[in-house]
């Protein structure tokens, strides 16, 4: 008997890896274009043999500047929200291996003792009695018997959430280095705008000197004196915006670090940062698949499809198991005594006859996929879209900078000019401070755009999956 129950057992074990009720997952059709835009607003050649693929080029090896470099090392290591979603994928794997543990029998042991007293009332002897039982015992309990695949489809469920828990750490720790990049350029722009306020300032306080002296002298208006006060004003509200701006960037930085950046890996300002390397867009849009967030999107999906299979099990019976083998006595010295072995073999069978929440637990299991799979197809467009932004800004990026430079250029020979000819009297202070406040604009716009092109380059790296197919 011992032998036949073993043999079944084995075959119990056998069946348990047959396939699941989950629905057979075939990868959805991307709902975008196959290739990236194209127009005048995009560069006129996206491939390039010349320059690595985002998804294959670390963050390291993008980031050319050896300053921003040691700041992205310590927000890996102490960035908390980074921090946050690798103990999400710790929990989430734990979940998994719970659920897969389910597939096999749990095999315990226990010893139990009783000793109790009967009166004679009561005892089928007529006199009072006490009675010993001592049992070892050693099995499986209610083992469910996966014929149907439920157990098997909540494992692959918890397997497919787990990587998407993954995927997001992976996304998470992306958004972190696009994150730092950007607020790193930004410090420095507004380090770089800071500078050249400082330097309106005193080029307008020089000239305010030489006013006031003309002025007491009875050689310069006093309209002249309040015309350059104006600037030196505005020089010095323009000093106190950028000294703000400048620290709350910092604050910024700091923040995304996860703690206080030395002084020495800061920039001094813009033009002292190593741009980042440029990127290959490609020509296909597929490359999407393969960014994180894109990818963390297609396992929800996938969990979604197997818990179909769980809610299509629960139509079917539930097999589960209880086998125990043991010994048992009257006394404790006789446990081991030849004669006490004892057995349990006790299998159970539950039929589903009539529930009406099976059947609204099955419709609310393929709703929930179909909600997963227009979020899949969402974030696919989405991504498209944040692709074919940025690529817009790259196309026509190069060619505002230039007109930019030249417009500061023409600008710069305006006001030099300017100052020449109210220098000869020629011109009263009015053609000055309008030149002035002119280059001061350009100057400022031009710092915004250098910034912009730069963080364009941070921003194609990022949602084109930067390093996703390097392991990390």
């Amino acid at each position: 008997m011992k032998r036949l129950s073993l043999s079944l057992l084995l075959v119990l074990i056998v069946l348990v890896g047959g396939c699941t009720m989950a629905p057979k997952y075939v990868r959805p059709e991307a709902s975008v274009p196959p290739a990236w835009p194209e127009g005048q607003a995009y560069p006129d050649s996206l491939a390039s043999l010349e320059l690595p693929s985002a998804p294959e080029m670390t963050p390291q090896e993008f980031f050319q500047d050896n300053r921003l470099q040691g700041v992205l090392e310590l927000a890996l290591a102490n960035n908390l929200d980074l921090r946050l979603a690798a103990l999400n994928v710790e929990k989430v794997q734990a979940y998994y291996k719970i659920k897969r543990a389910n597939l096999y029998p749990t095999v315990y042991a226990a010893g139990a003792a009783t000793k109790h007293k009967t009166p004679a009332d009561l005892s089928y002897t007529g006199s009072a009695m006490t009675v010993e039982e001592y049992s070892i015992n050693a099995g499986i309990a209610s083992w469910e018997i996966d014929l149907f695949g439920r157990v098997r489809s909540e494992k692959n469920q918890a397997w497919e959430q787990y990587l998407a828990s993954e995927a997001g750490r992976r996304g998470a720790q992306l958004s972190l280095v696009a994150a730092v990049g950007q607020s790193y350029m930004a410090l420095a722009a507004s380090r770089e705008q800071l500078q050249l306020a400082h330097a309106t300032l005193e080029s307008q306080q020089a000239f305010y000197d030489l006013i006031e002296k003309q002025f007491n002298a009875g050689l310069a208006t006093k309209l002249d004196l309040r015309r350059v006060q104006t600037q030196v004003n505005l020089a010095q509200r323009n000093v106190a915006v950028y000294t703000q701006l400048a620290a709350q960037d910092e604050n910024v930085l700091n923040l995304l670090a996860g703690t206080q950046v030395p002084g020495e890996l800061l920039p001094e300002n813009l033009s002292s940062v190593t741009p980042p390397r440029e990127v290959d867009p490609g020509l296909s849009s597929l490359v999407l698949l393969g960014r994180p967030d894109i990818m963390a999107a297609e396992h929800q999906l996938k969990a979604a499809n197997a818990y179909i299979g769980v809610a299509r099990a629960a139509f079917f019976p539930r097999i589960s198991l209880t086998a125990l083998v043991g010994t048992a006595s009257a006394s404790l010295s006789g446990l081991f005594s030849s004669g006490s072995d004892s057995w349990t073999f006790s299998p159970k069978v539950g039929l589903p006859i009539f529930d009406a929440r099976t059947h609204a637990a099955l419709k609310v299991s393929q709703v929930d996929q179909q909600i997963v799979l227009t979020q899949y197809q969402k974030a696919i467009q989405s991504a498209f879209r944040e692709v074919a932004d940025a690529l817009a800004v790259k196309g026509t990026i190069d060619q505002q900078v230039e007109a930019q430079e030249s417009l500061v250029a023409a600008t710069e020979d305006t006001y030099n000019l300017a100052v020449a000819r109210y220098n000869k009297g020629i011109d009263d202070f009015l053609s000055v401070s309008v030149a002035q406040r002119s280059l001061y604009g350009a100057q400022q716009v031009l710092v915004g755009l250098r910034m912009a092109r730069i963080a364009n380059q941070v921003q194609l790296y990022a949602v084109l999956g930067g390093g996703s197919s390097v392991a990390n």
